[in-house]
């Protein structure tokens, strides 16, 4: 099959959305697909405000229609609602052309931390956006759920994956180069420094031994002017924040509005267990869902959560992300692909998926 993939989101950028997308295009092609990526980094662009390291396409419509003019697809995918994303929109409902979409991100709530832009506000423009979507698809049940409430229709689960190659298991937490000889127990942190994450939760907590923070962002230079006790690494290659991970003996993860957060099945293959609150992306990942935690502990208090995953086996933290793989998630994207140039339906049929429609 030849898939049109147009995200705003892609590399150099480095963030959950991007290893889920980097993934899914390998995996895609390794199963025989043909995948033209549209991102960025084809279109003038300019830095995205109050966030450092990405950088938007700035009036990308007629370049868009160009660039889809000269593609032979059979399925065209939207991954994000920046301005690519809307462009590509724009450009399918021109040409009566059948599409699908991802919520990634909560950004109406980032908006609003940001800008102070009303929650209802963000979200009528993404319901606005996601209307002529005939599937989108949504990383977990609680956030099908809250976008289903919200009048989002044609909703699709797809959740991801975890590289267990790369995020090797390790049975005891050991320092690395990276982090040299620590006070223990270490806990860490993996992602933006931004204002939806909540990182200064974690900074704040009254716990024993060493704070590690791996990530860029628009709050970082603040925060690590206010908490200079705190191991500030930036960003790490993937190999080396593998060795990272593994070396930690919790992994915080602060987040109240994540709607899947990647970086805690990749700690958890590394055998590190989480402390986070019991929100839909912690859910989704420690499978509380489907009853207990597995691999963490979730806790209204996030310092009860920190003392309860230190608690936890490394090796139950890793069986429970082995529920995760690329090769499943890429399986559950194409069975959500419709047809761009006949009746919006599914290539595949999904199966024993959660599904709501019109």
């Amino acid at each position: 099959m030849r898939i049109a993939l147009v995200t705003d989101a892609w590399q150099p950028q480095v963030n959950g959305v991007v290893t889920t997308l980097v993934e899914l295009v390998r995996e895609l092609e390794l199963a025989g697909h043909r995948v033209e990526v549209i991102h960025p980094g084809l279109f003038r662009t300019r830095p995205c405000p109050g966030y450092a390291g990405i950088d938007i396409a700035v009036r990308p419509r007629r370049e868009m229609a160009r660039r889809l003019d000269a593609l032979e697809f059979d399925a065209l995918h939207i991954a994000t609602e920046g301005p690519l994303g809307w462009a590509a929109r724009g450009y399918a409902m021109r040409h009566g052309l059948a599409f699908t979409t991802a919520f990634h991100t909560r950004f109406p709530e980032i908006l609003q931390a940001a800008l102070k832009l009303p929650l209802a506000w963000g979200y009528a423009l993404f319901r606005r956006f996601h209307k002529a979507s005939s599937g989108v698809m949504v990383p977990t049940l609680g956030v099908l759920q809250m976008l289903e409430q919200r009048g989002f229709r044609n909703l699709r689960r797809w959740t991801h994956g975890v590289d267990a190659r790369l995020f090797a298991y390790a049975e005891t937490a050991r320092g690395c180069a990276s982090t040299g000889t620590l006070a223990r127990p270490v806990s860490l942190y993996v992602g933006r420094v931004s204002y939806e994450k909540n990182v200064e939760a974690f900074l704040k907590l009254d716990i024993p031994g060493t704070k590690i923070v791996c990530g860029v962002g628009p709050l970082e230079a603040s925060l690590k002017e206010r908490f200079p006790g705190v191991r500030w690494m930036g960003v790490l290659p993937r190999d080396e924040l593998a060795r990272v991970y593994a070396s930690a003996d919790v992994f915080v993860f602060p987040s109240p509005s994540e709607t899947f957060g990647l970086v805690m099945a990749e700690a958890m293959a590394c055998g590190t267990p989480v402390a986070a609150y019991p929100v839909d992306g912690p859910f989704e990942v420690l499978g509380a869902h489907d009853g207990a935690a597995r691999g963490g502990v979730l806790h209204e208090d996030l310092r009860e959560a920190f003392f309860g995953a230190l608690a936890t086996p490394r090796a139950e933290a890793r069986a429970r992300a082995l529920h995760f793989s690329w090769e499943a998630s890429t399986r559950l994207f194409v069975g959500h692909l419709v047809p761009a140039r006949s009746a919006a339906k599914p290539m595949v049929r999904p199966l024993g998926l959660a599904q709501t429609g019109e």
